[in-house]
């Protein structure tokens, strides 16, 4: 008898159990307490479509007693089962409200569904944020570099969270726009003297539209001086100059060299071709001699007008280098 009364007792206890989780009796109560309008019967079909009551409960009675109107319980359990999350949504909708910043629940659960985290868009549109820049190096036109720091202050542009470029967007439109300034600068000592040329530029130029933020103010936080980047490209054009001309010069000293190889070896052609033809002479006086066709009295006249194209070399040769006397074999042979 006992052990039977215990079994009906755990049993009991088991349907209990059962019962108050399909149907959250407790969940009820505090939901009526708070002013929220929601039957058993709806939260016990949330179980069934695996909907945490709770977490639709406690977003329903934050939203009333914040004063929305548009917080929908179906609204609510849509975007749970949408893979969204709904306690932020009710946070960033609740703070969003107190800060007069105008955001409705399709756009806080559309930017909630797209990745953000919405209560921390809220709180950045109501806080902005400083973003610093990495060091942005930029030549002026004089040639000197210079390396500059900016601090950017944002806020979130609730609006255009959905498809709008974030932090790296306006970090890199920023340091484009450093870059403009300061490159179109005459000198960099303009920009030394007045470094929030740069910030007035910069903002000048929309760099926050197509983003998720709202740029509210750009500020130069260190400006340092770099290299002589104009000095450095002119040394390097002359050093490349110099390399080039000495390549020339090499080139025509080795085409002057083959030319006078060229000259010498055409000179030594010539000189044999001289010698041959002279050793070609004795022969062909030989010849003659035993043909008959030059006798004696030839040979000496021949001989006699070398001699004398002979003195009248040498006495035209002192003409130019000094008054020389002639040879006396020169003289003798003239006799």
């Amino acid at each position: 008898m006992e052990l039977g009364l215990v079994a009906l007792l755990i049993l009991a206890v088991i349907l209990l159990a059962i019962f108050f989780y399909y149907v959250p009796f407790l969940l009820w109560m505090s939901a009526k307490v708070s002013g929220v309008n929601i039957s058993l019967v709806q939260l016990f079909l949330m179980r069934i479509r695996k909907v945490p009551p709770q977490v639709i409960v406690r977003g329903m009675i934050e939203a009333h007693k914040a004063g929305l109107k548009d917080i929908t319980r179906d609204g609510l359990e849509a975007h749970y089962l949408a893979g969204g999350h709904v306690e932020k949504v009710v946070h960033a909708l609740v703070s969003a409200n107190k800060a007069n910043i105008e955001l409705t629940f399709q756009m806080a659960t559309a930017i909630d569904l797209a990745g953000r985290d919405v209560f921390d868009a809220v709180q950045m549109s109501v806080n902005p944020i400083v973003i610093d820049t990495p060091p942005v190096a930029a030549v002026a036109k004089d040639g000197i570099q210079l390396i500059a720091k900016a601090r950017v202050t944002v806020r979130a542009n609730i609006k255009r969270l959905v498809g709008g470029a974030g932090e790296e967007t306006i970090l890199a439109r920023v340091g484009e726009g450093i870059v403009s300034s300061i490159g179109s600068s005459q000198s960099h000592k303009q920009v030394l003297e007045n470094p929030d040329s740069i910030s007035k530029l910069v903002l000048s130029k929309g760099l926050d539209a197509g983003t998720a933020f709202e740029i509210l103010s750009i500020d130069i936080a260190d400006i340092d001086i770099g290299k002589n980047i104009g000095a450095e490209l002119q040394i390097d054009q002359a050093q490349a100059d110099k390399n080039i001309a000495q390549a020339k010069a090499e080139e025509r000293r080795a085409m002057a060299v083959a030319s006078e190889q060229e000259m010498k070896a055409k000179a030594q052609e010539a000189r044999a071709k001289v010698i041959e033809a002279e050793a070609e002479v004795p022969k062909a006086m030989a010849e003659a001699f035993r043909s008959g066709n030059l006798g004696i009295m030839d040979y000496y006249k021949m001989k006699n007008i070398e001699a004398d194209t002979s003195m009248r070399e040498s006495i035209a040769r002192p003409a130019s280098s000094g008054n020389n006397p002639p040879s006396d074999s020169s003289s003798k042979k003239t006799k």
